[in-house]
C-alpha cells in the first residue's frame, strides 16, 4: 500500500510540472561562436562540456554576443547584418531579424530593456525591444548630407544610453533613449583620426576609442558636467617606423589591474601600461607580436594577450606587479579569443584553425579540458550580463 501510494504521489508531482531533476542555472552557461558553420555552441562552463549546437545563425565571421538581464538569452549580432535571439535553457533560436547589411557588435541597455546593432552598412546603430527583437530606435550615423559612417566601439552607458564612435567621420556619439521614441544625440566632433574599437571602464565614468589613424586615444569623462574629449598616449610611436597591421586591436578585453591599464599598441610589439589616475603612460612591456586582445584576469594579477598574424598561435601572459611576460602558451594555431570563467581560476581560448577550444588553469597553466569544435572564434560567457560595456 505505502509503495502504491508513493507511486500515486509522484504521479501527480508529475502531471503538476513538479521538477524531478535539478535544472542547470544560466549562470553556468556561455557560448562559443562556430563561424564556419553559422552555428552557436552552448557550453557548461564548471563541467567544461559541450552541451549543445544551435544552427542557422547566418554569417558569424565577425560575430558577437550579449545577453539579457537573466543570462537566460544570448542576442548574436552576425556580419550579414541579423540580429538573433537565442534562448540558451530551450537551445533553439526564439527570434531573428534582419536588420542591416553588414554589422559587427552591439550592447544592451543598462535596464535590460534594449538592446542595440553597431552597423557597418547602412552606418549607424538600431535599438530593438530586447523581449521582442521590435524596433524601437533608427539612428544613422549621418555626418554629411548625404554620409553615413560605419559604426564602432558601441557601449551601454547608465541611464538608458548608448555610446559609439562613428570611424569615417572622427566622432563620438552618446545615444539617449530615456524617451525611445525620441532619442536624444550629444555628438563630439574632430575626436581624432579613424576611431576604430572603444571601451568604457568598470565604473561607467570613462569612455575611450582608439585611434587607428594616428598614434593615442581619444578619451571622455562621463561623470564631467560637461564632458569634453580629451586626447590621451598622443604619439605613443612618435620617432618610429609602425609596422603593417595584420589584425585591428580589439579595446572590448578592458585589461584593468589595479590603477593601471593595459592597451595593445597598434603597429607594435607592445603593451602600454597607462596610470588610471593621470591617464599617462607609465611603462610598455614587450610581447611575443601584435597584441589584438589584452585582457585581465578578474583579479587584476595576470594580464592575457594573444596576437596577430604571424604570431597568432600563441597567448602570453603577464604578471602584473613585475610587469613580466611568465608564460607563452601554445593552444593552436589562429588564436581569436579569451574568455575568463567569472572568477578567473580558468581561461577559455579558441583556436580557429585547430579546430578546438583549450581550457587552461591561470594558476598552474595546466590544460583542464579540449573540446572540439568547427573554426571556434568567439567565446562569451553569462557573467556579462552583470557587467557594463560587455
Amino acid at each position: 500500500m505505502r509503495a502504491l501510494l508513493f507511486a500515486l504521489v509522484s504521479l501527480l508531482a508529475a502531471c503538476a510540472g513538479t521538477p524531478t531533476t535539478a535544472t542547470k542555472g544560466t549562470g553556468d552557461l556561455g557560448v562559443v561562436v562556430e563561424r564556419a558553420r553559422g552555428t552557436l555552441a552552448i557550453v557548461d562552463t564548471s563541467e567544461r562540456t559541450l552541451l549543445a549546437e544551435v544552427p542557422g545563425l547566418g554569417d558569424l565571421s565577425h560575430a558577437s554576443v550579449v545577453f539579457s538581464r537573466d543570462g537566460g538569452s544570448a542576442f548574436v549580432f552576425g556580419r550579414d547584418g541579423a540580429l538573433t535571439r537565442v534562448n540558451l535553457s530551450k537551445r533553439r533560436i526564439e527570434q531573428r531579424v534582419q536588420q542591416a547589411g553588414n554589422s559587427i557588435g552591439g550592447a544592451m541597455s543598462q535596464d535590460g530593456t534594449l538592446v542595440a546593432a553597431q552597423n557597418y552598412q547602412p552606418g549607424g546603430i538600431k535599438v530593438f525591444d530586447a523581449k521582442t527583437l521590435a524596433l524601437v530606435a533608427d539612428i544613422p550615423a549621418e555626418y554629411a548630407p548625404g554620409q553615413r559612417s560605419r559604426v564602432v566601439g558601441l557601449a551601454d552607458l547608465p541611464g538608458r544610453r548608448f555610446v559609439f564612435s562613428l570611424f569615417d567621420a572622427d566622432q563620438i556619439w552618446i545615444a539617449d533613449l530615456s524617451d525611445a521614441a525620441r532619442p536624444k544625440l550629444t555628438k563630439f566632433e574632430n575626436v581624432g583620426r579613424q576611431p576604430y574599437d572603444a571601451l568604457v571602464t568598470p565604473d561607467g565614468r570613462h569612455y575611450i576609442a582608439g585611434l587607428f589613424g594616428e598614434d593615442g586615444l581619444a578619451m571622455i569623462d562621463l561623470w564631467a558636467h560637461e564632458p569634453k574629449v580629451k586626447r590621451i598616449l598622443a604619439g605613443y610611436g612618435r620617432g618610429q617606423e609602425p609596422l603593417p597591421v595584420f589584425k585591428m586591436p580589439h579595446l572590448r578585453g578592458w585589461a584593468v589591474a589595479g590603477r593601471h591599464a593595459y592597451l595593445p599598441a597598434i603597429g607594435r610589439h607592445e603593451v602600454l601600461v597607462v596610470d588610471t589616475d593621470t591617464w599617462a603612460e607609465v611603462g610598455r612591456i614587450a610581447v611575443a607580436g601584435q597584441p589584438v586582445f589584452v585582457i585581465a584576469r578578474p583579479d587584476g594579477r595576470q594580464v592575457w594577450v594573444n596576437f596577430a598574424v604571424p604570431d597568432y598561435d600563441r597567448v602570453q601572459v603577464i604578471d602584473t606587479p613585475s610587469r613580466q611576460v611568465i608564460r607563452t602558451l601554445e593552444p593552436g594555431k589562429a588564436v581569436l579569443h579569451m574568455e575568463f570563467t567569472p572568477r578567473g581560476e580558468a581561461v577559455w581560448i579558441s583556436s580557429r584553425d585547430a579546430n578546438r577550444v583549450t581550457v587552461f588553469d591561470t594558476k598552474t597553466f595546466a590544460t583542464l579540458a579540449t573540446l572540439p569544435m568547427d573554426a571556434p572564434s568567439g567565446v562569451f560567457f553569462t557573467s556579462r550580463a552583470a557587467r557594463m560595456g560587455f
